[in-house]
C-alpha cells in the first residue's frame, strides 16, 4: 500500500487532468498582442534555439519540461516516459517535489528513473524552499541534478488540509544558494510573483527565478476540491497571470535570470514569454495533458512540432535567438495593460 504522501501524488495527477479544460479557459497571453514584421531579413537556417540559464545550464530550446511529479508508482511511468522524451528531444527536464522520496525510500526509483532515462541530459531537482542544505543535497545526489528548483508554495500549503502555516523562508534560500555548488532556481508553483518578491530573492543572491504565474495548472483548485475541512472556492483565481509576473520581473530591475510558467500551450505563448523578458519557459500541464490523452507518441509529435514552430515564429520576427525578442515590439490588451498601469510597470 502507498503512503498517503504518495496518494496525495496521485491525487495531484488525476486532478491536474480532470480540471485541465477548466483552468485553461482563458489564455492570459491572449492579452499580449505582437507586431508583424512584414521584412524580416532572416532565413530559418540563420534562428538558434539555444538558451543559457547559467555557466553549464545551456538549453537547446528555450522551452523545457517543467516539473509535474513523481513518489508513486504511477508517477514513476509518468517520469519515465517524460525522460525518455527528454533524451530523445535533448529538453531539460525537471521533477516533481523530491521530499517524498527521502522520507520514502521506496519512491526514489520513481526519481531515478529521470536520470536512468536520460543519463547526459539536464535535470533539475526540485524541494520546498524550507528543505535543509542536507536534504537539498541529497535531493541532488539522487538524480546527479544539474540545477535545483526551490519551490514557493505558501497559497497551496494554506488550502492544503495537512499543508505549512507559517512561511519563513528567505534566510534559508540564502544559505541554499550560498552552500550548494549548483544553480539553484527560485520558483512559484502557479500563483506568480510580483516585483517586490523578485527584487528580495535577488537581494539574497538568487540568479535565476521562475515567476510561474497563474494561467496553468491550478492548485488553489486542486487543493480546494482534496479540503473536505475548509472551503476555498474564493481564491480559485488567486495570484498573477504569467504575463503579469514577468512584468512585475522586468519592473525589479535586477540582473536576473527570468523563467517563464505557468500556461504555456503553445509555442507562440513561448514567444510572446520571451517577449516579456523570460529566458526559458517551463511546460508542465500542457505536457502531461497531452502525454494522458494521446501517450507519448502524441508528446513525441507534440514536442517536434513545437521546435518547429518556435524557429519560425523567431524568423518571422526578425530575431537569431531566443534572447533577442526583447528587441520585438508589442502591444497589451485592455486588461494586461491596465494591471501595468495600475502597478506602474513598464508597458
Amino acid at each position: 500500500m502507498e503512503s498517503q504522501q504518495a496518494q496525495r501524488k496521485n491525487e495531484h495527477l488525476s486532478l491536474a487532468t480532470k480540471y485541465y479544460q477548466q483552468a485553461h479557459v482563458n489564455n492570459p497571453f491572449d492579452q499580449v498582442r505582437l507586431i508583424h514584421t512584414a521584412l524580416p531579413e532572416k532565413a530559418v537556417s540563420d534562428i538558434h534555439l539555444t538558451t543559457a540559464l547559467a555557466p553549464g545550464l545551456k538549453l537547446t530550446t528555450p522551452f523545457y519540461i517543467e516539473a509535474m511529479t513523481g513518489g508513486s508508482n504511477q508517477a514513476k511511468e509518468i517520469n519515465r516516459q517524460l525522460a525518455y522524451l527528454a533524451a530523445k528531444h535533448h529538453l531539460a527536464m525537471a521533477t516533481g517535489s523530491v521530499s517524498v522520496a527521502l522520507k520514502n525510500p521506496q519512491y526514489r526509483s520513481s526519481f531515478k528513473v529521470v536520470r536512468e532515462e536520460n543519463p547526459d541530459g539536464l535535470v533539475i531537482a526540485n524541494l520546498s524552499a524550507k528543505a535543509t542544505i542536507s536534504e537539498a543535497q541529497d535531493a541532488v545526489d539522487l538524480l546527479e541534478a544539474n540545477a535545483i528548483e526551490i519551490h514557493l508554495n505558501a497559497a497551496q500549503e494554506l488550502i492544503m488540509p495537512e499543508g505549512d502555516r507559517a512561511f519563513y523562508w528567505l534566510t534559508n534560500i540564502r544559505n541554499l544558494v550560498n552552500t550548494l555548488n549548483i544553480p539553484v532556481i527560485v520558483k512559484e508553483v502557479g500563483f506568480g510573483m510580483n516585483k517586490e518578491d523578485v527584487a528580495r530573492l535577488s537581494k539574497i543572491g538568487v540568479k535565476i527565478i521562475n515567476v510561474s504565474g497563474r494561467g496553468g495548472t491550478n492548485f488553489a483548485m486542486i487543493e480546494n476540491r482534496r479540503n473536505h475541512q475548509t472551503n476555498f472556492n474564493s481564491m480559485i483565481d488567486w495570484g498573477q497571470t504569467t504575463p503579469e509576473a514577468l512584468l512585475e520581473a522586468q519592473a525589479a530591475g535586477k540582473d536576473t535570470i527570468i523563467i517563464a510558467s505557468g500556461g504555456i500551450t503553445s509555442p507562440l505563448d513561448v514567444i510572446k514569454s520571451g517577449v516579456l523578458g523570460a529566458q526559458a519557459c517551463g511546460v508542465a500541464g500542457y505536457f502531461l495533458n497531452v502525454l494522458a490523452q494521446g501517450g507519448v507518441n502524441a508528446l513525441d509529435h507534440t514536442i517536434n512540432e513545437w521546435k518547429v514552430v518556435t524557429t519560425r515564429l523567431l524568423t518571422l520576427l526578425g530575431v537569431n535567438n531566443y534572447a533577442a525578442l526583447r528587441k520585438a515590439n508589442y502591444v497589451l490588451g485592455p486588461q494586461l495593460l491596465s494591471y501595468a498601469n495600475q502597478r506602474h510597470l513598464k508597458a
